[in-house]
């Protein structure tokens, strides 16, 4: 634990001492949010939205690919280096598969998200719904995780789930699509979660806290160092996160942190204490799901705006208190979520 704690540490302050730097560089390449009429995924106006978020135009996005960049460049410098001072490596699975598949999710779907986001923020969304067309980037996001499935099925040879109180269950080949699902569902949960200052980086700091516990429990040494290396960097990053932000995610860092938390969680095999822990998540993805569908089937309303961050704002919450409940709530689902994975 002494080692996680220092990795935490020093990739805080090198996180710190970036991104200030960083973000002046953002402001230079114009790398900013801009004030525009947006449409949901159907195309039509999101009025509401506009309404309560046109103020943050003009705030830089792309944090994300900073923490990427410190996270990735810090694991590689310092994992091989741990191992020569003495420092017993062990993994759930065979170590080098098991990186390839983190690191496989954090790179390339924030390189998905960092394409979207430069042809949002220079201009380039002629067709479709900023950036890439909706179905391209569904398209994308699945061939990528089944990719990683398929990783997760056959060289590390993980078939199954645990579930409380039945212990774990085998799926087989299905594990396959199923896991590609979990990672597709939260890569979009937190995309559509990351829409509030401070409230998705805050839920993901609880989240890695918790799944940093469990990866400690089964002495998985390369998981651990990871979680402790990007916990050091979103810690950094929420300090100019909170509102009112200085400093945005992005899709890059949005698409790539979701898909990576559901890798975690499907490496550890605590299934459903992925679901519980990152509860709030899926709360926002399936609010915002259950309106599209309705919308599109009923053509009616089940909400009057959605995801659920944005039904409170309309309902007259602040901002800062939304965030501050969202991150107790996330606090109890984490401590709730742990509890499953024990039983």
């Amino acid at each position: 634990m002494v080692l996680y704690l220092g990795l935490l540490i020093f990739s805080f302050i090198i996180t710190s001492v970036l991104i200030i730097p960083f973000i002046n560089l953002l402001y230079r390449l114009k790398f900013l949010r801009r004030k525009q009429k947006t449409r949901d995924f159907l195309g039509q106006r999101t009025r509401i939205f506009d309404h309560f978020h046109s103020k943050k135009a003009g705030t830089p996005v792309g944090g994300g690919l900073l923490i990427i960049i410190v996270v990735s460049l810090l694991y590689a410098i310092l994992f091989p280096t741990i191992s020569y001072l003495g420092v017993y490596i062990s993994a759930s699975h065979p170590l080098g598969d098991e990186l390839n598949v983190i690191f496989f999710t954090f790179l390339f779907f924030g390189l998905l998200g960092l394409y979207d986001d430069f042809k949002k923020f220079f201009g380039f969304e002629k067709k479709g719904f900023f950036g890439l067309r909706l179905r391209e980037k569904f398209l994308i996001q699945w061939i990528l995780a089944l990719v990683i499935a398929f990783l997760l099925r056959f060289n590390l040879g993980i078939d199954f789930v645990h579930i409380p109180f039945l212990g774990q269950v085998q799926l087989g080949f299905w594990y396959i699509p199923f896991s590609a699902f979990i990672i597709v569902a939260f890569a979009n949960a937190y995309n559509i979660t990351d829409g509030l200052d401070g409230l998705s980086t805050g839920l993901l700091m609880i989240c890695l806290f918790a799944f940093w516990l469990l990866s400690s429990a089964v002495l998985d040494t390369a998981l651990s160092a990871f979680i402790a290396l990007w916990l050091g960097g979103i810690i950094a990053f929420l300090y100019f996160n909170v509102y009112p932000a200085r400093i945005w995610l992005g899709d890059v860092g949005a698409l790539s942190f979701g898909a990576t938390l559901a890798v975690v969680g499907l490496l550890i095999g605590k299934i459903a204490a992925l679901g519980v822990i990152g509860g709030f998540y899926l709360l926002e993805g399936m609010t915002s799901l259950l309106q599209i569908l309705a919308k599109k089937i009923f053509k009616k309303r089940i909400f009057t705006v959605a995801p659920f961050h944005l039904w409170l704002q309309n309902r007259g919450w602040e901002e800062s208190k939304i965030v501050a409940r969202a991150w107790l709530a996330g606090l109890m689902l984490a401590i709730f979520g742990l509890w499953l994975a024990m039983i």
